[in-house]
């Protein structure tokens, strides 16, 4: 073992001192002047060398420590060359190096594993100081969901975005909870939930966060097919009766024919019947118009256009009867040479229906104004209607997308229905922001 090396030449280097001062002891009892010089000259060699021998030990293990304290266990230390006892300290010093070095190795091998899945999941993270606001770790996808470059303290956000801030930063989520995040004029659902955890003396709190627009869109996509199954079924069920009446009265009239003296016919029974009928008849085709509209729209035909001449057909088609109802309309474009790869019939029908609908909303407004703009938006394009008119209570908000819904005594609930289904057909959304007695922003976003 090194230390019972070390106690073994500690001992013998000790011996040879208290040799020299038994040797001066000696001289001093026997008047020798020379034994007295001699020894003391050894006793002072001696000496140095035991500092020297335990110096040095101490520096060895000094040194060793300083590397600890930087954390430098890249340093190897000789095991060819010195005393054996500090041949066997080095080997000692090699080995502690080297287990920190695997276990050095084996947590960063853990992190890039761990770095490498956060990068992957599609929902944003982020961990921060809650003292100082040092970011720890965030993920690209919470910087993609808020649409912020990296950052490395949080107080970036609350600078750049500050309502951003506050929903995000400054409120406690104890459980997962559905926000509406303000986008620079777009609105995002997330989910979002946080919790804070300790390490050492210093709090930290962890916000994970999901965009749920794309999955709210899909899965109204899927409600709204099985909706048109369902209703499919029922227009049937409604046709069976009608296909026996009409077999019923066609009995009736044939009996009547072939028996025209003996076979009394009920006019009153037969005008009744037909009179159902036309009715019925007249439900089912108005009934089946309508999710005719909605279920022929399942591809594009896309070609380039410039969003001017978009506008300028719009113009053309509804400035006519805007005007007529004293309701001002501008298109303004606010990039020039926008340009967009869509379907133009449908996408035309939408727009004509979001400017119908903000008319329809301005129908009892004095200086009553619709704007259509266009501008560049992230990596695409975004057209807004935008109008001043009674706008949509806060209450239905969340529900003027749901299929056959209207607020309107004459409306049939398809015209954004329609809308959102073909934007979702072109990959873009349609979003809406409204404040009740202030106006409407209907936003195509591509």
């Amino acid at each position: 073992m090194i230390y019972k090396s070390f106690f073994f030449f500690l001992i013998v280097r000790l011996i040879f001192i208290l040799g020299s001062l038994v040797g001066i002891a000696y001289g001093i009892i026997d008047e020798q002047n020379y034994i007295i010089l001699g020894g003391s000259f050894f006793t002072l060699i001696f000496c140095a060398n035991l500092y020297k021998f335990v110096t040095k030990r101490f520096i060895e293990i000094d040194d060793f420590f300083e590397s600890v304290k930087y954390r430098d266990f890249s340093r190897w230390f000789s095991e060819e060359h010195g005393a054996r006892d500090i041949r066997k300290l080095h080997s000692g010093f090699n080995l502690v190096n080297k287990t920190f070095k695997d276990i050095n190795s084996e947590r960063q091998a853990q992190f890039l594993y761990l770095q490498k899945i956060l990068e992957m999941v599609n929902v944003g993270i982020v961990a921060y100081n809650l003292e100082n606001g040092d970011v720890l770790w965030v993920n690209e996808s919470l910087l993609k969901i808020l649409d912020l470059p990296s950052f490395k303290n949080v107080r970036f956000v609350e600078k750049r975005r500050p309502n951003l801030y506050e929903k995000i930063f400054e409120t406690y989520h104890a459980n997962y909870q559905y926000l509406n995040l303000e986008m620079r004029n777009e609105t995002m659902k997330v989910l979002i939930s946080d919790t804070i955890f300790q390490v050492d003396e210093s709090a930290f709190k962890l916000i994970v966060m999901q965009n749920i627009e794309d999955t709210l869109n899909k899965n109204e996509s899927e409600s709204w097919k099985k909706l048109l199954s369902v209703m499919t079924h029922e227009i049937m069920n409604s046709i069976a009766p009608i296909a026996s009446l009409s077999e019923t009265l066609q009995t009736e009239v044939q009996l009547k024919l072939n028996n025209q003296d003996n076979y009394h016919l009920h006019l009153e029974d037969l005008d009744a019947g037909i009179t159902s009928i036309k009715k019925r008849s007249e439900g089912l085709m108005k009934f089946a118009k309508t999710y005719r509209t909605l279920n022929k729209v399942s591809q594009v035909n896309r070609s380039k256009i410039y969003v001017d001449d978009l506008f300028k057909n719009i113009s053309n088609l509804l400035k006519p009867s805007l005007n007529q109802k004293d309701i001002a309309i501008d298109f303004i474009l606010k990039t020039t040479k926008l340009e967009l790869n869509i379907d133009t019939h449908l996408i035309e029908q939408v727009l004509i229906n979001l400017i119908i609908n903000a008319r329809d909303a301005c129908d009892t407004i004095n200086d009553a104004k619709i704007v259509v703009s266009a501008e560049r938006f992230r990596d695409g394009v975004q057209i807004k209607v935008t109008d001043n008119g009674k706008g949509i209570p806060e209450e239905i908000l969340d529900t003027i997308f749901v299929p056959f819904y209207s607020t309107k005594k004459t409306g049939s609930g398809i015209g954004l229905s329609l809308s959102k289904q073909i934007m979702m057909l072109h990959n873009g959304r349609l979003q809406v922001q409204s404040e009740e007695g202030k106006g409407t922003i209907m936003s195509m976003i591509f």
